[in-house]
């Protein structure tokens, strides 16, 4: 039995995790993403993404989510997985084009542990709105 890791632009192997893991996959896949960018288009699938730009990206993501919906409705488990893995990766794919990592969004989604949702929204649009009036200020300045 062979043990197969996805490999690196430079060939090497990349270590992956457990499925446990959870970061430790995430890190582990976000590395490999990195390594295809600015690779050969026609050598790597996410190479191909990065080459064709954001909107190729933006449209595989509605795609995969399509997809995910899908599967939840026709009440398929085995499915949603599957899909909701690939919404998952292309999803990274975009946190990689805008130069961030899972370790961002996980950060985020800890900021929210313990906080009800609806907190949290009101939280983020008095942020958002501190921000704009900020930005208002220094265009006027």
């Amino acid at each position: 039995m062979s043990s197969s890791k996805p490999v690196g632009a430079s060939g090497e192997a990349v270590e992956t995790g457990h499925a446990g893991d959870t970061g430790d996959v995430l890190s582990a896949l976000a590395a490999v993403l990195e390594t295809r960018k600015g690779g050969d288009p026609d050598a790597s699938y996410v190479a191909r993404l990065f080459h064709k730009g954001q909107d190729a990206i933006l449209k595989k993501i509605g795609e995969e989510a399509t997809e995910v919906v899908m599967a939840s409705k026709d009440q398929a488990p085995a499915s949603v997985v599957n899909e909701m893995a690939d919404l998952w990766f292309h999803s990274m794919v975009l946190l990689s084009w805008h130069g961030l990592s899972p370790s961002d969004v996980l950060g985020e989604l800890q900021r929210r542990v313990g906080l009800s949702g609806l907190e949290e929204k009101a939280s983020r649009k008095a942020r958002e709105r501190e921000q704009r009036e900020s930005q208002d200020k220094g265009a006027q300045g």
